[in-house]
């Protein structure tokens, strides 16, 4: 039996306290009716004997202690799936905001999710085509895996995100490919830009989107994320589609974690985040990957800000220790006009090396790849030796490596947001720039490798 109650006794923030309460339950979801008569919703986030602490998702302004009614709801907060979300845009708490009709859940499931048990864990090893080269190439993305893009103010991230869901699929699979993104305090001309790309483009028809804008609730954030991996799951393994995760930012879900943490009155851990910050987020990325027996999978690229291009804040640094990698953005490379500024040496892919070779891309991926690596490393050195003592202090096959970071920058990284590379056109524009460098300095390639594509690529 659902009760209801009037002992409210205090209210902070996006915080109530509420006393005299039996029988509740924790992350059980509460309707609060103000002395108005509006509704408003919120969660139980902590129990302390009869007291209660809710956490508010509309926030509390305009609430009366003495007038206002307490109810809960006995279930946690839900999320109502179908396979119509494809195509539609939704808030950060699953309500539509596209002017479509409403959804008719084919049923309800709790937005927190169910872990995946280690044991039925399915290892990622099926390349997914993002159109990117310095992804494709060189920092391979493996379905099932979760590979975070670390961007700063004012860098492009949004362009970068865009193209990935427009152009991102599956090679030689005749299962669904549906993207799921999910943004978080993103401002109303972000949010634009990502409904009107996709559905300029016809992403729209494959994609489900839940969008908290920067003036909603902040803790409308908390949800938002879980809310996109509650869709996801439902379509990856009950409907067996393989469904790319894309969620941005997550510094401002953080920053949302930070603000409820103030609230509670919490000790703060570095930089004034919670203590528990590592334990949120891996409830979050862990909700990627493969099960046994099921042909869906959940891919994640989940892109954040990193303040003030500090990658050592906890945000990135612990994000780093969870996810298999990361895409790191160049604010150098993006002054210098390349788009997308994708900064290759820093950038890795833990999981590239399953998703690539014979039967997967090309059988001269892997030889490539390293080769690429090391002549982008060794002519940026020889750029900054020519910076400091002249061209004339460089051996010739120092200029050579030069003229390929050269090169490399203006040709394979400088691709623009529009263009669609698939792997074999990036596999090829490598052998391309690669024939600046002498053969005997491409020591990392096997000869029959050299014999078969090196005399082609002219």
């Amino acid at each position: 039996m659902l009760k209801e109650y009037k002992s409210v006794q205090e209210v902070v923030g996006p915080l109530m306290i509420v006393e005299g309460v039996e029988g509740i339950k924790y992350e059980e979801l509460v309707e609060i009716q103000t002395q108005t008569g509006e509704k408003r919703r919120g969660r139980v986030l902590e129990i302390d004997g009869d007291r209660a602490m809710i956490q508010l998702f509309e926030g509390s302004a305009g609430i009366n202690l003495k007038d206002t009614t307490v109810r809960f709801l006995g279930k946690p907060l839900e999320l109502g799936v179908s396979e119509d979300m494809i195509g539609r845009i939704f808030d950060g708490l699953g309500n539509p905001i596209d002017k479509g009709p409403k959804i008719i859940p084919e049923k309800r499931v709790d937005i927190n999710g169910s872990p995946i048990n280690p044991v039925s864990r399915d290892y990622p090893s099926e390349f997914i085509q993002t159109g990117i080269s310095t992804i494709d190439g060189l920092n391979t993305l493996v379905r099932g895996q979760k590979l975070p893009i670390f961007s700063g103010s004012g860098l492009p991230h949004n362009n970068v995100a865009a193209q990935i869901a427009r152009q991102a699929k599956v090679l030689g699979d005749d299962a669904k490919f549906a993207v799921v993104f999910g943004a978080m305090g993103i401002t109303f001309e972000e949010a634009q830009f990502f409904i009107d790309d996709f559905t300029k483009t016809g992403a729209i028809d494959r994609a489900v989107l839940f969008i908290n804008l920067a003036n909603d609730p902040a803790i409308e954030r908390i949800s938002t994320p879980r809310m996109a991996l509650t869709c996801a799951e439902y379509l990856a393994f009950e409907k067996g589609m393989h469904v790319l995760v894309i969620l941005t930012d997550l510094t401002n879900y953080a920053e949302a974690l930070r603000e409820v943490s103030a609230a509670r009155k919490e000790v703060p851990g570095r930089r004034g985040y919670p203590g528990y910050l590592y334990t949120d987020l891996s409830q979050i990325y862990e909700r990627a990957g493969k099960i046994k027996g099921k042909p869906g999978s959940i891919t994640q690229i989940p892109i954040l800000t990193m303040p003030e291009d500090d990658i050592t804040h906890p945000i990135p640094d612990l994000t780093g220790y969870i996810t298999e990698g990361q895409i790191i953005l160049s604010r150098e490379l993006y002054k210098s006009g390349i788009q997308p500024p994708i900064f290759v040496i820093p950038s890795l892919s833990r999981l590239k090396d399953k998703g690539i070779g014979k039967g997967k891309t090309r059988e001269d991926h892997a030889d490539t790849m390293n080769q690429i690596y090391a002549g982008y490393a060794s002519g940026r050195e020889a750029r900054e030796l020519a910076v400091i003592l002249g061209d004339s202090a460089l051996s010739d096959a120092d200029k050579a490596f030069a003229k390929f970071a050269e090169n490399f920058d203006k040709e394979y990284v400088n691709q623009g947001y529009e263009t669609n590379r698939s792997i074999l056109e990036t596999l090829d524009l490598g052998w391309k720039l690669l024939k600046v460098i002498p053969r005997t300095e491409l020591k990392r390639i096997r000869t029959e490798y050299l014999d078969k594509y090196l005399a082609d690529k002219d």
